[in-house]
């Protein structure tokens, strides 16, 4: 099918009290794997892509290349900019079809941020916009800062202020790998959910236990981005391989090794954002 936007998949979401996996891409296989993975499990995903990513191959490459393995798809495939650093670069991921594009100006004021996001909102027509407000620590693709939790009663300022349709929120989480426990502010988290009713998105998942996301899914995060893993996952699939095969030369043999370990990984992170028990 063509792809969608997030639009519907989160508020169905947030509905249901699930999450949407939403998974960062670097090549055609990881791409496969995802959708692979998703049409399995028969659940809606979405496949992102940083700006570092966009200089190894264009939005026009990878829009190109998502929507065609989307069309084949048997369920709903959204393709979204993570971490968009510009206005500019979000222009650019919307003109080549993505169908979310998200706007981070965390490393911004507030004023600043609310002005910038506002400013993508408008451009961006029907197609939603997730925004960040606060900062989620550790590093990702260009972005690093240090952790700087989202305030309850700016995130519902922020929110009426540049109409954004989904929030991405700092409660501890981090991006890359954890040094150590993560330990989540949970009662933030319910305070900003009963102040802000659109989607709330979580970032820095790779790593975090099963019970700190469904948790997160409980009290109102409906989208949960998994970047790091995937990419450990595909390199230790490509690594292994040639372990044992070090002659092999042609890449769809070591490249479809990779496609596995990821499709493995993104049927157990779907398995645990979909399905979450209600402890109530």
């Amino acid at each position: 099918m063509p792809l969608v936007t997030t639009q519907d998949l989160l508020k169905n979401a947030q509905t249901a009290g699930i999450a949407i996996g939403a998974f960062n891409i670097e090549n055609m296989e990881m791409a496969q794997a995802v959708i692979d993975g998703a049409s399995e499990i028969n659940s809606p995903v979405i496949l992102q892509t940083t700006p570092s990513t966009l200089r190894y191959a264009s939005a026009s490459v990878f829009a190109a290349m998502v929507s065609a393995l989307a069309k084949k798809a048997s369920v709903p495939v959204a393709m979204h900019l993570d971490h968009g650093s510009s206005y500019d670069l979000a222009m650019e991921a919307l003109a080549a079809g993505y169908t979310s594009i998200m706007f981070d100006g965390s490393l911004l004021s507030f004023e600043e941020n609310a002005a910038a996001s506002r400013k993508v909102k408008e451009s961006c027509g029907d197609v939603p916009v997730e925004a960040e407000l606060g900062s989620v620590g550790g590093k990702e693709d260009d972005h690093e800062a240090e952790n700087d939790y989202t305030d309850p009663k700016g995130a519902a300022e922020f929110v009426a202020i540049t109409g954004v349709d989904s929030l991405a929120v700092a409660i501890g989480t981090a991006h890359g790998i954890y040094s150590g426990t993560p330990v989540l502010d949970i009662k933030r988290l319910i305070e900003i959910r009963k102040l802000v009713d659109i989607p709330l998105v979580l970032h820095g998942a790779s790593g975090l236990s099963k019970e700190d996301v469904q948790t997160c899914i409980r009290e109102g995060i409906c989208k949960v981005n998994f970047a790091t893993e995937l990419r450990i996952a595909f390199s230790s699939g490509v690594k292994a391989y040639l372990s044992k095969h070090p002659d092999a030369y042609d890449p769809k043999t070591y490249g479809k090794a990779g496609y596995d370990a990821v499709k493995e990984l993104v049927l157990e992170k779907i398995a645990m954002v979909s399905t979450v028990p209600n402890l109530g």
